[in-house]
């Protein structure tokens, strides 16, 4: 390991460094950065957009992958992207899916979206976090069984009674897996991460507010240094290859479609 960097070679060897080694690659970041070297793995990287409470669309995105896989008799790495909640119809599903292990065997690392990061404050702090209930976040709740208008009476919400009821029904195993998420990963030339980075500034620059939530100007501009960004964040109609970038939310929770990009040996294709 070498400034911080580490070349991996083999899908075996990131996992167990994936285990033990995760660091923080900035002060500026409250979230783990992995940072894997320069040179491009032996392996293929699946990068699956913002899912949004679409259980069902995930489950067939990740058996298109595990037929890839078989079909290339190449190993995979699935990364996704963010915003596992949210809007959709059973955000409670994902995170339970994505929390266990692979009935499939697949090979997964799940990076934080900002809808994550919102609900992580609103479980930690629900007065002062209740803006994430505008974002989606009352269908979130309903997928665990959580009406927020029982809570409601006018304007006002009863938090108190709230957040007991939250204790009980949003399982650890969740919150950890929320709390564990990287903002960012990247590998030979490419950085994955949920919305993209500040247009030429140094990665160990970015804060986890650039990765989580920029727009503009990185759409107009893109990354502004030698690498290219796979992003969800911004909705497209079709997925979007850009100087410097592509775009992979289709809006699955309002199209059903859920894009996958593989990427193998430097070449991006959509799966």
């Amino acid at each position: 390991m070498r400034n911080g960097r580490c070349r991996l070679t083999s899908l075996k060897q990131l996992l167990d460094w994936l285990r033990g080694k995760r660091v923080h690659a900035s002060p500026l970041a409250s979230r783990q950065r992995l940072d894997l070297g320069e040179q491009p793995p032996a392996y293929a990287i699946y990068a699956i957009g913002d899912i949004h409470g679409c259980i069902r669309e995930l489950i067939e995105a990740e058996h298109r992958i595990m037929s890839d896989i078989e079909a290339s008799g190449v190993p995979g790495l699935v990364v996704l992207l963010g915003d596992y909640i949210d809007r959709g119809p059973d955000s409670a599903a994902v995170l339970n899916h994505l929390s266990r292990p692979s009935p499939q065997g697949l090979r997964r690392l799940a990076l934080c979206g900002n809808h994550d990061e919102m609900f992580l404050r609103f479980l930690t702090d629900p007065r002062n976090a209740a803006t994430w209930l505008e974002f989606g976040g009352r269908e979130t709740l309903m997928s665990y069984g959580v009406n927020i208008e029982l809570f409601q009476k006018r304007d006002r919400i009863d938090f108190t009674a709230l957040r007991q009821l939250l204790d009980e029904a949003i399982p650890l195993s969740h919150i950890d897996f929320i709390r564990k998420m990287p903002s960012s990963l990247k590998l030979g030339s490419y950085v994955f991460t949920h919305a993209g980075i500040r247009p030429g500034i140094p990665l160990e620059e970015q804060t986890d507010e650039d990765l989580l939530w920029i727009r503009e100007p990185f759409l107009s501009r893109g990354p502004e240094l030698p690498l290219t960004v796979v992003h969800g964040h911004t909705p497209v109609p079709e997925p979007e290859f850009k100087p410097g970038r592509i775009a992979i939310d289709t809006c699955a929770y309002a199209t059903g479609r859920l894009c996958v990009l593989k990427i193998y040996q430097e070449d991006a294709v959509l799966l």
